[in-house]
């Protein structure tokens, strides 16, 4: 799951990175409202946490473009401003979450994958594809019932391709998905054959049909 985080407050950004980070998320961060519209206008992300009080401007500003312009990514509020006036206009403005500081890092973690299963996957606590359970809270796989171990990169893999069924994502998408803006600094996106190919084998080695579809000289699509 790919976010993208506007916090202006040095040591707590650090802390939500690392915490999510370390959770198998790939997290980008930002401290101004232009670094914002800057990532967001060229990349995609899963979900975005926004502060409100930014050195430049109002983090409200973002939520209201993020849904002007149609972004999928879920929205998240983050912010010391609690008053009743700040929640009502975050969620009347399209956000899907309003979380005040301070917070505990696990309730934020657990308000992600919450938003995540109501945006891609219905709100099931548990993922279910043909023979293939995916348990986000315990980040595992099954197949006819026997676990499968997937790399981080894998794991990350599958779920978006589970989060976009029947619909042809480019390989671009997929580096960007899994390397973040670091996509951009790469001259090759060969590594993302490796995994795909590697998902791809786990999977119907452990019982599961072959979902992962190429797309001559686009990419690939998950499908029946």
């Amino acid at each position: 799951m790919k976010i993208l985080l506007i916090e202006d407050e040095p040591d707590l950004a650090s802390s939500i990175s690392s915490y999510l980070s370390a959770d198998g998320y790939l997290v980008e961060t930002v401290r101004t409202l232009a670094g914002a519209y800057g990532k967001s206008g060229v990349y995609e992300y899963d979900c975005v946490l926004i502060d409100i009080g930014l050195p430049d401007g109002s983090g409200l500003d973002l939520v209201a473009s993020l849904k002007r312009e149609h972004h999928r990514a879920g929205i998240i509020i983050i912010s010391a401003k609690d008053s009743i006036n700040d929640r009502i206009n975050g969620l009347d403005l399209g956000a899907d979450d309003y979380l005040p500081k301070p917070f505990h890092l696990a309730e934020l973690n657990a308000r992600i994958r919450a938003l995540q299963r109501r945006k891609s996957f219905d709100g099931q606590r548990i993922i279910e594809f043909g023979k293939i359970l995916v348990n986000p809270v315990e980040q595992s796989v099954t197949v006819a019932g026997s676990l499968v171990r997937l790399t981080r990169s894998e794991y990350n893999l599958l779920l978006y391709f589970l989060a976009n069924p029947n619909r042809v994502i480019t390989k671009e998408s997929v580096a960007e998905h899994l390397s973040g803006d670091n996509a951009d600094l790469l001259d090759r996106i060969d590594f993302i054959y490796s995994h795909v190919k590697n998902l791809r084998k786990k999977l119907v080695d452990a019982g599961a049909s072959d979902y992962i579809h190429s797309v001559y000289g686009v990419g690939y699509k998950w499908s029946q």
